[in-house]
């Protein structure tokens, strides 16, 4: 007997008997309900999803619930949602209902009671703030957790970090200026540089997304931008998409004081994959930095890598020490709400709609290994092996759960 025609039989005691063919089963399109809940944290003042995208969602059958001032800080009304066919409620606890919860701040302590068991969330994860009681609270619900800032896409890159990271890279500066020519933190300083007067030194820290950026805007203003990485390839791609010959070195700690020595403003734009940033610059190179110079941390939300720096909020955004005014807010994007919103809508948009198409969260992660990239908790089992290793939980990693998956 051919062995492709016996691999169609099966064996019974009458004798060899056809075996059915396994067909392919068609993916069941699955009606999601998405809560986007009010920020709380920290003057949060953006929001996951704006109007245009509650609309795009509601069109292809989902439904989208929106806690009453949802997005007001980024200037949304109500009516903007009501009109894109969102669901106003004035609670938090009929939001906390839906399918899915999205929010752009992590989760607080007077939140997570309010999830059901197996429930799915989506927000930031700023993994330096977090504790260990938070992630055992997610795993006792049996929640999967995302956090937005580890999701990839196809290139491998974060999408959500990057459109995030463009526009704090642009409004570092701003704030650099900001801060510079102000007579209470600085020596009424312009950033940047006209004719005949020696123009400000600006000196980035990592030469990632914001990196560009905000070289970019200090280039447009004039000053004299110095790049630092470890990393060639990151030094050279930034040269190469500034079309700009600019300063550029690895971090030598030599080098870099003699830059920071010199330096108006300091953009620290390190980003770690995976938990905390190191710390490049010590308190004793802050020392000796110029009176009045500024340090923009954008790192902040990573650990920081500047060792004076500590978390600051919106509300009073700035200290000095030494002689330096730092800026440590964690969600710098936030300055600017209404831009920021509609960088982070068009991120989730996207994913919203491929989770109802592959027929629910689960099938979508087991399906795209980019997003598959941001959970840190599936089902209630810590997948994130920073978190487990820092705060001693026990660990599975994500693909073997998802081979295991059916």
């Amino acid at each position: 007997m051919d062995l492709n025609q016996e691999s169609f039989l099966k064996f019974s005691s009458e004798g060899f008997l056809p075996q059915e063919e396994m067909l392919e089963v068609k993916k069941q399109q699955t009606s999601l309900t998405i809560g986007i809940p009010k920020e709380v944290y920290n003057n949060e003042n953006r929001v996951a999803l704006v109007p245009e995208a509650v609309n795009l969602l509601v069109a292809n059958g989902h439904k989208v619930i929106i806690e009453d001032g949802a997005g007001m800080a980024a200037h949304f009304d109500n009516s903007e949602y009501a009109e894109a066919g969102g669901n106003i409620v004035y609670s938090n606890e009929e939001v906390y209902k839906s399918d899915i919860i999205l929010k752009v701040a992590p989760m607080n302590c007077a939140e997570i009671p309010l999830l059901k068991n197996r429930q799915t969330i989506i927000s930031a994860l700023n993994i330096a703030n977090r504790s260990k009681e938070y992630f055992k609270e997610l795993t006792q619900k049996k929640a999967t957790a995302l956090a937005f800032e580890y999701i990839k896409d196809k290139t491998k890159t974060y999408p959500v970090t990057r459109s995030i990271s463009e526009i704090a890279g642009n409004t570092s500066v701003l704030l650099a200026a900001e801060y510079l020519s102000d007579s209470r933190f600085s020596k009424g300083i312009m950033l940047g540089g006209v004719s005949g007067i020696t123009p400000t030194e600006v000196v980035i820290i990592g030469a990632g997304t914001v990196a560009e950026y905000a070289a970019r805007a200090a280039m447009g203003l004039g000053a004299y931008v110095k790049v630092f990485d470890n990393s060639i390839y990151k030094l050279r791609r930034l040269q190469n998409n500034l079309n700009s010959r600019i300063f550029t070195s690895i971090i030598e700690p030599k080098v870099l004081l003699k830059a920071l020595k010199t330096a108006h403003v300091v953009i620290a734009a390190l980003h770690s994959g995976n938990g905390r940033t190191p710390c490049i610059i010590t308190e004793e190179m802050v020392k000796q930095m110029k009176q009045g110079s500024v340090i923009i941390d954008v790192s902040i939300d990573q650990g920081g890598c500047v060792e004076t720096s500590e978390i600051t909020s919106h509300n009073n955004p700035v200290f000095v020490k030494h002689g330096v005014t730092h800026y440590a807010v964690p969600n710098i994007s936030s300055k600017v709400p209404h831009t920021a919103s509609y960088a982070l809508s068009n991120c989730f948009a996207p994913i919203l709609l491929n989770i109802g198409i592959e027929g629910g969260v689960d099938n979508m992660l087991k399906s795209d290994y980019g997003v598959r990239q941001g959970v840190y908790i599936f089902n209630g089992i810590v997948t994130n092996k920073y978190i487990a290793d820092t705060y001693q939980m026990p660990f599975q990693d994500i693909e073997l759960l998802m081979a295991a998956f059916r």
